[in-house]
């Protein structure tokens, strides 16, 4: 069962710290985006990767459109892991999709987490005007999901410069831009309905752990809004503003969260 699990999301440990940190990355993307801040931690953590089911080195053949119709599914994925592992008062540090699917497995199993480290966090990604600024109005999104039924590469070429941002650095949008192309197309779709269709808004005032919120600059997935919404709404969270623009700070600008987790870390709110 256990070396199953860790085959399932292809889970990999770093260093030999008492203590676990855990990094789990976005849609459409994988472990491998993380490879600039990983070094930075494993002389005090113990640093666990991985990828959840459908992406990067994760067993595609254990996805199940049942179990992965919402973002529990994915929570039940770091559950797994962090049973698997023993895992107890980690920093669970997520980006995107992921920092939802953290909050949703720390409200489940509150003992496996110390801290969130949130990096690009929304709980609803369409607007609701005037009480709830998202970023996107419902057209926007069923547009986006019908041109991934429509045309995958086509959507994934369009799609990735607009997350990362950093037009000057056109490296960043081509590799993003791959890794969206490495999904399958079909666990892409149901993946990105599972993200943009989802509303977890209401789960905010039930997370129990403290919790540090990166927001980006000129971030088109998640608008400072939406940061401002998630840190009023979160119990004991620490808003912090980035100089980085984009959706991807972890790659653009990997010392200035290298810098900003570590102060969190290390000194709190």
């Amino acid at each position: 069962m256990r070396d199953g699990i860790l085959q399932r999301n292809f889970v990999q440990l770093f260093g030999q710290g008492e203590k676990t940190m855990i990094l789990a990355h976005g849609f459409g993307c994988d472990q491998t985006m993380w490879r600039y801040i990983v070094p930075a931690f494993t002389n005090e953590y113990r640093v666990v990767v991985f990828d959840f089911v459908g992406s990067g080195r994760s067993d595609w053949s254990a996805y199940s459109p049942e179990r992965y119709r919402d973002l529990n599914g994915y929570a039940q994925d770091v559950l797994d892991i962090c049973a698997c592992l023993n895992i107890r008062d980690a920093v669970y540090v997520g980006h995107s999709a992921a920092a939802m699917i953290g909050m949703l497995a720390s409200i489940r199993q509150p003992d496996y987490f110390e801290k969130l480290v949130l990096i690009g966090p929304s709980p609803r990604y369409i607007d609701e005007r005037p009480d709830y600024i998202g970023g996107f109005d419902a057209a926007d999104i069923e547009g986006l999901l019908q041109l991934m039924q429509d045309n995958h590469q086509g959507w994934a070429q369009y799609l990735a410069p607009l997350v990362m941002s950093n037009a000057d650095r056109p490296e960043l949008a081509r590799e993003l831009g791959e890794s969206f192309c490495a999904m399958d197309p079909d666990i892409a779709q149901r993946f990105a309905r599972a993200v943009f269709l989802a509303d977890n808004r209401a789960d905010l005032k039930h997370v129990a752990r403290p919790a540090l919120i990166l927001q980006c600059a000129q971030d088109v997935i998640a608008p400072l809004e939406v940061g401002a919404y998630v840190h009023h709404r979160l119990p004991n969270s620490t808003l912090r503003f980035m100089e980085a623009t984009g959706h991807c700070p972890h790659l653009s600008h990997p010392d200035e969260t290298i810098g900003l987790i570590q102060d969190y870390l290390r000194h709190g709110a």
